[in-house]
């Protein structure tokens, strides 16, 4: 496809917005973020500064904000009792506690490692000679290796959940005296990833015995070996969410690498699958409606925000025109 690079022609201005401008006609609230998070941290640092300035005999004129009962009740609860330095009253008489203050504060333990010490004890008969008897081994999940199944699942999680990487995570560790290199980590994460597969093929069962489902493609760098360089593969998502219209399945969603973005790799994915499947505009898809295709039958739901992209283009379009002719 050619547009000629002309300073009237609509065609390449529309090519411009496709390839360079906004994906959508609003803005994302979440770029809003950081500059918000940077706001409020200088108005608390303002509002620390005016507390701070306050003589401790003058009350400030802002009542203030308590806590109480905001905390989630599954919180384990610490209590401290701060007593009167004497509960003898100045006329000589005793004190009695007519009521009390409570207030709440959050607090944390950081993550703490320890070592789980493993004695299997051996016992031997001294009357006869029919051997030594030990407690089998519990099994693990790295065999002879050296975290737990606890320590695997906490890097997963902060890898995959809260995205921090492996270096980082070796930093961290670090911190605490123990020396693990971000090489041993990822081969934690690899042999974990292993003992997942069985859960990963289950949920992507589970998810295409579904007669409804959404289907995309996300672009991720990954490492070209010998090229010292990275190139593009793709992350197919297979995701099902029911609950706006009261379904009864549960909300699932399956990640898929693929080195392309060619419809065959869908194909591939969707193998066993009959029914919706909702997609954007993308061409590669139609490889899954295509008459000589053979397999079970897919019908594509088009994604109506698409939809509607094109009708905002085709009203700047017309804008752009009704204006140049005025």
């Amino acid at each position: 496809m050619k547009f000629a690079r002309t300073r009237g022609s609509n065609d390449w201005k529309d090519f411009k917005q496709a390839a360079f401008g906004r994906k959508s006609e609003k803005i994302d609230p979440d770029q809003f973020d950081l500059a918000l998070e940077d706001l409020e941290t200088a108005i608390a640092a303002v509002q620390a500064e005016d507390e701070a300035d306050t003589s401790p005999g003058k009350r400030s004129s802002k009542p203030r904000r308590t806590n109480r009962g905001s905390l989630p009740s599954h919180l384990a609860r610490i209590e401290e009792v701060i007593e009167p330095e004497s509960l003898i009253c100045a006329c000589g008489g005793c004190l009695h506690c007519i009521g009390e203050d409570v207030s709440e504060r959050l607090d944390v333990v950081p993550a703490q490692f320890r070592v789980i010490v493993t004695r299997r004890p051996k016992y031997a008969c001294r009357a006869c000679t029919d051997g030594v008897v030990q407690a089998p081994a519990p099994a693990r999940l790295i065999q002879a290796g050296l975290p737990t199944e606890a320590t695997v699942a906490h890097v997963l999680v902060s890898k995959y959940a809260d995205h921090l990487p492996l270096y980082r995570q070796a930093q961290i560790i670090t911190r605490q005296g123990i020396d693990l290199d971000r090489s041993t980590l990822a081969d934690w994460v690899g042999r974990a990833a292993f003992e997942l597969r069985a859960v990963f093929d289950a949920l992507i069962a589970d998810l295409k015995r579904s007669t409804k489902l959404f289907m995309d493609e996300t672009r991720a760098p990954v490492l070209d070996p010998g090229s010292r360089k990275t190139k593009t593969g793709y992350f197919w998502a297979l995701a099902r969410d029911d609950r706006p219209w009261g379904g009864g399945a549960p909300p699932g969603v399956a990640f898929t690498y693929a080195p392309g973005r060619g419809g065959h790799h869908a194909e591939q994915i969707l193998q066993g699958f009959t029914g919706v499947l909702q997609v954007d505009g993308y061409a590669g898809y139609n490889r899954l409606i295509a008459p000589d295709r053979v397999g079970p039958s897919i019908q594509l739901a088009y994604c109506w925000a698409h939809a509607r992209r094109s009708w905002w283009r085709l009203l700047a379009r017309e804008s752009r025109r009704l204006r140049t002719k005025a």
